[in-house]
C-alpha cells in the first residue's frame, strides 16, 4: 500500500458502533455529513450493546423525569452530576420513542399493544422496556440495519485504532505544540494486511465501550479492554471517576463455563438471592430494597456471604418465586444457556458471583459529549457525563448512549461549517519500527496477570496494601509491555494489551487516591 493509499479522510470518524456510536452516525448522516465508522470486530454487531440482556429505561404512566432523576441520584451515592441526570431524565424516554421505536423499529416486548414495562433494582416504579432477555441484541441489530442502509456512512470492520492524532503530538510543524489541544483523527491498523492508515477527520468520536476485560470475572465481550480510555489518556484528555467500576451482582458461575450475565430482570420478576441452604439473605443487608437494592450493595452482600460461608458462589432462586411458563417466556436465552451446563432455571438453583460489568467513570465530557481536547468527543461507556456518579442505576447505560449519541451529533452539525478538514500533509504516515512477530502466548500471559491482579487487588473490596501492591506490579508490567510493543509488529492483541495495562493503572491510581468508600468504590 502506498503512502497515498494509506490516507483516509472523512468529515467524522467514529470509533465503535454500539448504541452510542451508531446513533451518532445515523443522526450525522441524516444531516448530510460523511461518516466513517470503524470497529475492531469482524462483525459490526459485536459490541457491549449487543450483550446487554437487561432493558432500557422508558417511562410508565406513574413516572416522571423528576422521579427518574431521583432514582438515578440515589443509586449514584451522592456523586452524580445533577445537570446531566436531568438531561437524561427529560430527553431519554422521548428519544427512545423517536429513534429506537419510530426510526429503526426495535421489537420491544408488548402487552395488549403497549410496551411491557418491568421494575429493576433501584427503580421506584416499573419503567424498563425489554426484548425478552436480549434487549441489547435487538437494539444493535436494528441500528446496524439502519446504519448499513445509509449511503453517507462508511463502515470498516477489522480496523483497530492505535492512537488518536493530535497535532501537538504528531504534526510535522513543531510550532503546533503551542496551540490548544485538538484531535484530527486516528492511526488505524487494518487487521487484514497489517497496514496502518492515517484517518484525518474534522471531528472524532470515541464510542469504544468499556473495560471489563481487565478483570478476571466480567460480563463484557473480548474487545472491552479500555482502548478508548487509554488512547484518550495518552492524548492528554481529562479522565475522571475511574475508581467506580460497577460489578454486576449475578454472573453465572461454573468451573467449565465462561462467566455470562444473569440479567437483573430476573430479580425484578421476583427471583431471590439465596445461600447454599436456599435461604434468602439480602434482607440482612438492605431491609428496604432487599434483592432490588443498588448493584454495589448487592455485589458486596454476595461477597460477604461467600466469605462468611466459605463458598465459591451464592445462588439465584427462580423456581420458588417465578412461574415455570414465565421463566421460559421471559428468559429464553438465559434458560437455554444455563441448560448447556446442566442447570435448569425451573428446577435448580443457579450459581452466581459478581463480575466486572460497567465503568461509571471515563473520558470527561461536557453536556454535549465534547472532551477537554477540541474536536474529540466521547459517548457511551468510554465517557463520563456524570450521570452515573459512583454507581450506575440499572438499565440507564443504553439510554445514556442514545441521548449523548444524539446530542453529540447535534453539536457537531452546529460546529461543522466552521471546521475545515485538517491538512493531511502535516500528519506523518505511520512509522513501522518493530519487526518482531509478537508471540500470542506472551500476550495471553500478560493479560492473565492483569486480570488476576485487578480482580484480587482492585476488585469489590479494596485496601491500601492491595492497591499499593497493584500499583507497583502494574507499573513494572507496563514498562515491559511498552518495550514489547515498541519492538514488535502491530497486532490487535498487542494494541489491546498495551491499552489494558494503561487502563488498569488508571483505575488503580484512582482507587488509591480516593480514600472514601462510595458506591462501587469500597475501601476497607
Amino acid at each position: 500500500m502506498t503512502p497515498m493509499e494509506e490516507l483516509l479522510t472523512t468529515d467524522i470518524l467514529i470509533i465503535g458502533c454500539g448504541i452510542a456510536g451508531a446513533t451518532a452516525a445515523l443522526q450525522l448522516a441524516a444531516a448530510g455529513r460523511d461518516v466513517t465508522v470503524i470497529t475492531r470486530a469482524t462483525d459490526p454487531a459485536e459490541t457491549n450493546t449487543f450483550y446487554a440482556q437487561g432493558g432500557i429505561v422508558y417511562r410508565s404512566v406513574d413516572d416522571s423525569p423528576e422521579l427518574l432523576a431521583q432514582d438515578i441520584l440515589h443509586a449514584g451515592a451522592g456523586h452524580c452530576n445533577p445537570r446531566t441526570v436531568q438531561i437524561l431524565a427529560e430527553e431519554g424516554p422521548p428519544l427512545l420513542k423517536q429513534i429506537l421505536l419510530d426510526q429503526v423499529g426495535v421489537p420491544f416486548d408488548r402487552s395488549n399493544g403497549n410496551l411491557s414495562l418491568a421494575r429493576e433494582g433501584g427503580h421506584s416504579v416499573p419503567r424498563i422496556t425489554h426484548a425478552a432477555d436480549a434487549t441489547g441484541k435487538a437494539i444493535e441489530i436494528a441500528l446496524m440495519q439502519a446504519l448499513q442502509a445509509q449511503k453517507r456512512i462508511r463502515l470498516l470492520t477489522g480496523f483497530t485504532a492505535i492512537d488518536l492524532l493530535t497535532p501537538s503530538h504528531h504534526s510535522l510543524d513543531r510550532h503546533t505544540v503551542y496551540d490548544p489541544q485538538s484531535c484530527v483523527g486516528a492511526y488505524l491498523l487494518s487487521q487484514a494486511d497489517n497496514t496502518v492508515l492515517r484517518c484525518i477527520a474534522r471531528h472524532t468520536i470515541l464510542a469504544t465501550g468499556g473495560l471489563g476485560q481487565i478483570y478476571l470475572n466480567n460480563t463484557n465481550p473480548s474487545g472491552a479492554r479500555g482502548d478508548g480510555i487509554a488512547m484518550a489518556y495518552r492524548a492528554g484528555a481529562r479522565v475522571i471517576n475511574m475508581e467506580f467500576v460497577q460489578f454486576h451482582p449475578t454472573t453465572f458461575y461454573h468451573s467449565t463455563a465462561p462467566r455470562f450475565l444473569i440479567t437483573e430482570a430476573v430479580r425484578g420478576d421476583g427471583g431471590r438471592l439465596v445461600n447454599a441452604a436456599g435461604e434468602p439473605f439480602m434482607q440482612h443487608y438492605d431491609a428496604e430494597w432487599k434483592d432490588l437494592a443498588p448493584r454495589d450493595v448487592v455485589s458486596r452482600s454476595i461477597y460477604h456471604e461467600m466469605l462468611a460461608h466459605d463458598t465459591p458462589s451464592v445462588f439465584l432462586d427462580l423456581r420458588s418465586y417465578i412461574a415455570e411458563a414465565r421463566i421460559r417466556e421471559h428468559f429464553p436465552n438465559i434458560y437455554q444457556k444455563c441448560l448447556t451446563y446442566g442447570i435448569d432455571l425451573t428446577r435448580d438453583l443457579v450459581p452466581v458471583v459478581p463480575g466486572a460489568h460497567y465503568s461509571c467513570g471515563g473520558v470527561w465530557v461536557d453536556d454535549w459529549g465534547l472532551s477537554t481536547i477540541d474536536r474529540l468527543y466521547a459517548i457511551g461507556e468510554v465517557a463520563c457525563t456524570g450521570v452515573h456518579g459512583a454507581n450506575r442505576l440499572a438499565s440507564t447505560s443504553l439510554l445514556e448512549g442514545l441521548v449523548w449519541g444524539q446530542r453529540t451529533a447535534r453539536h457537531i452539525v452546529r460546529q461543522h461549517p466552521d471546521r475545515p478538514t485538517p491538512d493531511p500533509d502535516r500528519i506523518p504516515a505511520w512509522q513501522y519500527i518493530g519487526d518482531e512477530v509478537p508471540d500470542p502466548a506472551l500476550i495471553g500471559q500478560d493479560m492473565s496477570v492483569i486480570k488476576n491482579m485487578m480482580w484480587n487487588y482492585v476488585g469489590l473490596v479494596r485496601t491500601a496494601d492491595r492497591l499499593n501492591r497493584a500499583l507497583r506490579e502494574l507499573r513494572h508490567l507496563e514498562t515491559e509491555i511498552e518495550r514489547f510493543y515498541q519492538s514488535s509488529t502491530l497486532t490487535d492483541g498487542l494494541i489491546g494489551l498495551r491499552n489494558a495495562v494503561r487502563t488498569a493503572v488508571i483505575v488503580t491510581m484512582a482507587a488509591w487516591e480516593n480514600k472514601q468508600s462510595m458506591g462501587c468504590h469500597y475501601r476497607e
